[in-house]
């Protein structure tokens, strides 16, 4: 089947991923800080399901611009990670943050460490019908560690350190997400998904493109190859098969992370379903590489980009151009910020740019089935555990 549009991100001579020099040339700025951690990020749609973010976040001052597109299941060009993978990612150097920081405050000597982490998502319904509605699954944590605790310890321990994730905010309890809709420069109100009381924050535009590289030095996204074969329940691998019309399937992403030896996580996302390629990410909270935060907001971001995407090319309907200004509010780390609580966080927050020659009510409802398919949307709404195993390496 014939890709979707041009591949931007593979002829446009800029890395997918760098760090932003100019970001106050852009006019990307940040929200109040309400809990810890306030992340700015703005998203475009560039080509097909090819999209880019830039993320901004007040608690390390750091600006990144992150790339994101789809394997063959959606008929993209797989020139870098899917929105899920993002989210894998950031949840994995999130855990690894706050392990490694309960390790330092306890005195704990971890000798070494892995995890292994599979995120579980569902699409079932009838997109003409609009019963297409996606979902999120309990998250399976393998712990790979060698340390002096006994395993009763060393259970309670890595609990408290999952916990203490920021992340743990979004997971925990059911977040409903914010909205606000502006199409062809003018504010609409919104149908059904719940209204942000604010205004609508002005359109980012064009300004994606004053955005400046960084020199630092590392790769810090590459392609590693297929993933593994691995049976999945109600998986997919076909050409295409994310855009049929009834679904009723189940993705599977994974991570898998260590530590390097110049402190930085590396973490191989695993695309077992819909089965697809491989990518390495870096992650770093002093800025060598994006932070957990940004990992995850962009993640956030991208996933309901995609469904816009996915809605009008099955639905044939017309949006030339849209975009997205989303905020995300985290608590500092329970061990990493010193707080010693479990990780909070506020309902996710999305402004909504759509570019249209569709009625208003089919704008509202581009927005409605976009909100009502997306995986991490769902993932906030929905109570979620980790289930832990834990090995002894």
């Amino acid at each position: 089947m014939a890709k979707l549009g041009d591949d931007i991100i593979g002829t446009s001579g800029l890395p997918a991923f760098f760090k932003v020099s100019n970001a106050d040339d852009v006019t990307i700025d940040t929200p109040e800080n309400r809990k810890g951690d306030a992340l700015r990020t703005w998203v475009r749609s560039l080509s097909g399901f090819q999209k880019e973010a830039l993320i901004r976040s007040t608690n390390t001052g750091d600006t990144w611009r992150l790339a994101s597109d789809e394997g063959p299941y959606l008929n993209g060009h797989d020139a870098a990670p899917c929105p899920l993978a993002f989210l894998s990612a950031g949840m994995a150097a999130s855990f690894m943050n706050e392990i490694l920081a309960l390790a330092e405050n306890k005195g704990i000597e971890i000798r070494k460490l892995k995890l292994i982490q599979n995120n579980y998502y569902t699409m079932k319904g009838s997109m003409p019908k609009r019963t297409m509605e996606g979902g999120a699954e309990n998250i399976e944590l393998e712990v790979e560690i060698d340390c002096n605790l006994d395993d009763a310890a060393l259970n309670e321990f890595l609990i408290n350190a999952t916990f203490a994730s920021p992340l743990n905010g979004l997971m925990r309890g059911r977040l409903v997400s914010l909205f606000k809709l502006g199409k062809n420069g003018q504010e609409l109100p919104t149908a059904k998904v719940a209204e942000l009381n604010a205004p609508l924050l002005p359109d980012p535009g064009d300004h994606f493109a004053k955005s400046v590289p960084e020199a630092i030095g590392l790769a810090l996204m590459e392609p590693v190859g297929a993933t593994p074969k691995k049976e999945v329940a109600k998986g997919t691998a076909s050409g295409g098969s994310s855009l049929s019309d009834e679904q009723d399937r189940r993705l599977n992403i994974g991570a898998v992370a260590v530590l390097r030896e110049d402190g930085i996580k590396e973490i191989q996302q695993m695309q077992y379903s819909p089965y697809g390629t491989s990518f390495r990410f870096l992650s770093s909270e002093d800025g060598r590489a994006p932070d957990a935060n940004t990992l995850i907001s962009a993640g956030t971001g991208f996933c309901f980009m995609t469904q816009f995407g996915r809605f009008v090319s099955m639905l044939k309907l017309d949006l030339p151009d849209y975009r997205i200004v989303q905020d995300t509010h985290f608590s500092l780390g329970g061990a990493s910020g010193g707080t010693g609580k479990a990780g909070e966080a506020d309902p996710i927050e999305t402004h909504v740019y759509l570019e249209t020659g569709e009625s208003d009510e089919t704008a509202q409802e581009m927005l409605d089935i976009s909100e009502q398919t997306c995986f991490l949307h769902a993932f906030c709404r929905t109570d979620l555990k980790t289930k832990l195993k834990v090995a002894r390496i």
